[in-house]
């Protein structure tokens, strides 16, 4: 039986092709820079997750009232 070829997949940084496969400890990333890269987008906030504004909820977050 001949092995598996590992799926390629691209870094989400840099967008080089790299080998999802355990021996790749930055994956999916190609590199620990790419990956230190995007983890600190996520910690200065560059990255968000999307939230839909709802017109019926006070700013605070918490559920208004019903009178």
């Amino acid at each position: 039986m001949m092995p598996r070829k590992p799926r390629m997949v691209s870094c989400p940084h840099c967008g080089k092709t790299v080998a999802w496969e355990s021996s790749n400890p930055y994956r999916p990333f190609c590199s620990e820079r790419c990956k230190m890269i995007d983890l600190g987008a996520w910690a200065s906030e560059s990255y968000r997750v999307p939230v839909a504004d709802n017109k019926d909820e006070p700013e605070s977050g918490e559920p208004r009232e019903e009178l």
